[in-house]
């Protein structure tokens, strides 16, 4: 089921409404909520989905009670075994079968659909067993929560990557209707859906135009092509973290900040300290830190933190192009470390913040290719589009009305990163919800285009 739906517009008042008059068990109205809503895309990937919440459920227990370390590690070993099985059948097989097959070795080839989210509820649920096995959680003993916890329809198919230290206390302790608490919950359900549907899904247009035909679209227009998806991204997935949190404030349940205005960075670990926040910190804390962290030598440092960027490239999707928009943004890392170690003098003037603001906006911008590109083709032809200059300029696929909705909606999104709401007047605040539910009933109609990260 999309947010961006009628289904969920009649689903969402529905399940909040028998939310709050349910007396007890309102755990398990949300989890057969959660089953409804992920079932609603492919029914079948439901049992998959049940099969590894068991085995985490019995493998946590069976490690919290476990009397050596040798059969904590075998019972982490077997849960983080289910875990990325799943993951490497479903999302890698392919890709591997793809290149095995280029060197001559074949392996049998299997159609399946990659579930929706797949990527996020897997890591959702290994941070859990990981956070078992090194004590810092104990195990949940009740198996409806903890099902709840990796289903929890609000941030199930794209996060935020929650902890279980977080999600798992708030399960247990439901509170009352709070006005205060739905109304800011709605108000950020509203947010999100202005900037999905109202600005991602028209910059999109222009995005597709461009990236599906490059060789037509030669400088100007494809670097407004480009800058259409940087914009496009972004919406559409800080969209989706809004009303993920919005959604869950409603029940009672706070998330995790998954955005922090991420172009406004003006180095790109400052970047990666704004986007996609969950998951920047689960890498930190499950790979990086294991692996050696900053410890040791500044080459071991170096190796560790490119590396994990490789894999967040590789986590996002099965391609080549993935893997290269990691490593894009693992050497640029790796040269803004060298190069404030060779500095030494690490003032942030106003003039080399904002000088820091333009290189690393555009080097973030110029990754995107990789990342939208279907093929290292279509990448190629892109890059070649962004400094040939000399063909015709094509126009692109939006009118001028709908182009100035475009604009004024980014002009929007530039005020609502700045402002908060709760700074501003009553009537101020009220007239600006008003206009927002307005643009969304006559802008765009509901049963849009499908969130980008579903597909990780």
């Amino acid at each position: 089921m999309l947010f961006n739906s009628f289904e969920f517009l009649v689903f969402f008042p529905l399940v909040a409404a028998l939310f709050f008059a349910l007396p007890r068990g309102k755990w398990a109205l949300l989890l057969a909520a959660s089953c409804i809503f992920y079932g609603w895309f492919i029914p079948a990937y439901l049992a998959i989905m049940g099969a590894v919440i068991v085995v985490d459920y019995f493998a946590g227990r069976a490690i919290e009670s476990a009397g050596t370390l040798r059969l904590r590690r075998i019972f982490l070993g077997v849960s983080l075994a289910a875990n990325l099985g799943v993951l490497a059948v479903f999302k890698y097989y392919n890709f591997a079968r793809e290149n095995l097959d280029a060197l001559g070795l074949g392996l049998p080839v299997l159609t399946m659909a990659l579930p929706i989210g797949l990527s996020f509820h897997t890591f959702q649920a290994m941070s859990y067993i990981i956070e078992v096995y090194r004590g810092h959680q104990k195990a949940e003993r009740h198996f409806g929560r903890y099902a709840l916890y990796v289903m929890f329809f609000p941030q199930m198919v794209a996060g935020p990557i929650e902890r279980p230290q977080n999600v798992l206390p708030q399960l247990r302790d439901w509170r009352g209707f709070d006005e205060d608490r739905v109304v800011s919950g709605l108000q950020r359900v509203l947010w999100g859906l202005v900037k999905k549907v109202i600005i991602a899904d028209r910059l999109a247009i222009v995005a597709d135009a461009v990236f599906t035909d490059p060789a037509a679209h030669s400088g100007f227009g494809a670097w407004i092509g480009l800058y259409a998806f940087a914009v496009q991204i972004y919406c559409d997935f800080s969209g989706y973290s809004d009303i993920a949190i919005g959604t869950a404030r409603v029940f009672g349940v706070k998330l995790m900040e998954n955005f922090r205005q991420p172009y406004f960075a003006c180095d790109l670990r400052e970047f990666w300290q704004r986007w996609h926040i969950s998951l920047s910190t689960w890498f930190r804390d499950y790979v990086y830190i294991p692996f050696g962290g900053s410890r040791g030598s500044a080459a071991r440092t170096y190796r560790n933190v490119f590396l994990v960027f490789l894999l967040s490239g590789l986590w996002h999707g099965a391609a080549w192009t993935f893997v290269l928009w990691g490593a894009w943004h693992g050497a640029g890392t790796l040269v803004l470390m060298a190069w404030q170690k060779v500095r030494g003098d690490t003032r942030a003037t106003p003039l080399r913040r904002a000088i820091g603001w333009v290189l690393t906006f555009h080097f973030v911008v110029l990754g995107w290719i990789w990342f939208r590109a279907h093929s290292m083709a279509e990448a190629g032809a892109l890059w070649r589009a962004l400094v040939d200059w000399s063909g015709p300029a094509r126009p692109l696929p939006l009118d001028p009305m709908e182009a100035g909705i475009a604009l004024l909606g980014v002009a929007v999104l530039l005020l609502g990163d700045a402002w908060r709401p709760r700074e501003l007047t009553p009537p101020v605040r009220w007239a600006l919800y008003l206009a927002g539910g307005l643009a969304l009933i006559f802008l765009s109609p509901f049963g849009g285009k499908q969130f980008i990260y579903f597909q990780f």
